[in-house]
C-alpha cells in the first residue's frame, strides 16, 4: 500500500507508471492496479532502482547491481530482454535518464574515494552498451554533480550541482 524513497516513471503514452520498491521494479496502470497488485518486472537477488522509460515506451533503462556493482541496464517494457548498458568496474553509474530521440542514456558516474557520498559527473552511453562519453567534470573528490534530466527538445541537460563555497560538500546548502 506505501513505499518510501522510490523511484518512479510515467510511460510515453501515460498509461502505466514503472516504480522500484525494496530493489525490485514494478508496472502498474497509472489509475491504480485496484484489487490486482502491481506486475513485478524484476526481482530476485539483485538490487533494481531507478526505472525510465525509453521515449517510445518499448524499453526501461534502470540501476543494478545485478554484475556486481551498480550499472545501467535497458530491459524491454514487460521486463524481458536485458541488457547491460555500461560496463564500470570500479565507480557507480546510477540515475539514467533518455534522451528525447532514445538513441543515448545519460547517467552519473559517481566516484567514491574518502567519503562515502563522493563526488559525481554526467556521462552519456548508447543504450546498446558502451563505455560512455564524459559531460561534465567533477571539481574535487567531494562536489557532486548528478540527477540528469534532458529537455524534450534534446537542447539542454540539466542536473543538480553542489555550488557552496570551497571543496568540502555541505548538507546545509
Amino acid at each position: 500500500n506505501e513505499g518510501t524513497w522510490m523511484n518512479l516513471d510515467v510511460s510515453p503514452d501515460g498509461r502505466q507508471i514503472v516504480f522500484d520498491l525494496l530493489g525490485d521494479i514494478y508496472v502498474m496502470p497509472i489509475g491504480g492496479s485496484g484489487a490486482q497488485p502491481a506486475t513485478r518486472l524484476l526481482g530476485g537477488a539483485p538490487f533494481d532502482m531507478q526505472p525510465r522509460f525509453s521515449p517510445d515506451g518499448t524499453r526501461i533503462a534502470f540501476t543494478s547491481d545485478r554484475d556486481g556493482l551498480w550499472n545501467i541496464w535497458t530491459m524491454k517494457a514487460d521486463g524481458t530482454d536485458l541488457k547491460q548498458v555500461s560496463r564500470e568496474s570500479r565507480w557507480f553509474i546510477n540515475s539514467p535518464t533518455w534522451a528525447p530521440d532514445g538513441q543515448a542514456i545519460f547517467a552519473r558516474r559517481h566516484f567514491v574515494t574518502t567519503r562515502s557520498l563522493g563526488a559525481g559527473e554526467i556521462w552519456m552511453f548508447h543504450p546498446a552498451g558502451s563505455d560512455g562519453i564524459q559531460i561534465t567534470q567533477r571539481e574535487n573528490a567531494q562536489k557532486d554533480a548528478g540527477e540528469p534530466a534532458i529537455s524534450h527538445d534534446g537542447r539542454y541537460l540539466y542536473y543538480s550541482k553542489d555550488v557552496t563555497p570551497g571543496s568540502t560538500f555541505e548538507y546545509n546548502k
